[in-house]
Formats: structure tokens, C-alpha cells, sequence
């Protein structure tokens, strides 16, 4: 059973459920905005992608979110995904990341798209 995130009940008021190919895109957006130190038992978990978004935007910012959500990626969901491509834009008031990957289980391949304003 894939629990749909964010937490929420279904119709019946049970736990909402989401297909396989859902919950990897959950568990991608999981790993971009969780900050290394915020999950229990995983102090390293997460991209730091967050901490971050206070510095000033630019292309090196950009480089720096891309490398370490790549290393994130690898670590954490390697054995879930692999990574095809990986794009990090530093707008004027926005990071977005663009994740393009193959599912291992289904041979799959998608795209997800994450923004998050500064």
C-alpha cells in the first residue's frame, strides 16, 4: 500500500492511497524540500534545498541545488529510480528543479517538475 502525500483521508476516511508511479513523484518532492535534520531517525535525509533559499539567487546557487539533490537522489532513491536528468533554473523570485527519471520497477520513464518562490 502507497500512502498519497501529503497525509490526507479518503472518502471513506481511510489512509488515501496512490499508484506507484504517484507515490515516487511524492517521495522525490519528499526528498527536495526536506532539510537534512528534520526527519527522526534520518539525520541526513533530504537535498538542503530549503536552506538555500535565503542566499542570493543566482547560477552558482543553482549549480549548488544541482549537485546536491543529484548526490540526495542517488543515496536515498537509487534503488527506486534512476535519474536520466536533472535541471536546476534560479529565477528572479523562484528555484525550480525538473527531474526526469526512469521508474526501475515498471521501466517507466517520467518527468516531475518542483517551484518553490524565494
Amino acid at each position: 500500500m502507497d500512502i498519497d502525500f501529503p497525509f490526507h483521508p479518503d472518502g471513506r476516511g481511510h489512509s488515501a492511497e496512490a499508484d506507484y508511479a504517484h507515490h515516487v513523484r511524492d517521495m522525490i518532492e519528499q526528498l527536495v524540500f526536506t532539510n537534512p535534520g528534520e526527519r527522526v531517525n534520518r539525520p541526513d535525509f533530504g537535498s538542503g534545498l530549503l536552506q538555500l533559499l535565503f542566499a542570493e539567487n543566482s547560477p552558482e546557487l543553482a549549480a549548488t541545488v544541482q549537485f546536491t539533490l543529484q548526490a540526495a537522489l542517488q543515496r536515498w532513491l537509487q534503488d527506486v529510480i534512476e535519474v536520466r536528468s536533472l535541471q536546476v533554473a534560479a529565477d528572479d523570485a523562484a528555484v525550480t528543479v525538473h527531474v526526469g527519471y526512469l521508474l526501475l520497477r515498471t521501466r517507466e520513464e517520467l518527468d516531475a517538475s518542483f517551484t518553490r518562490a524565494i
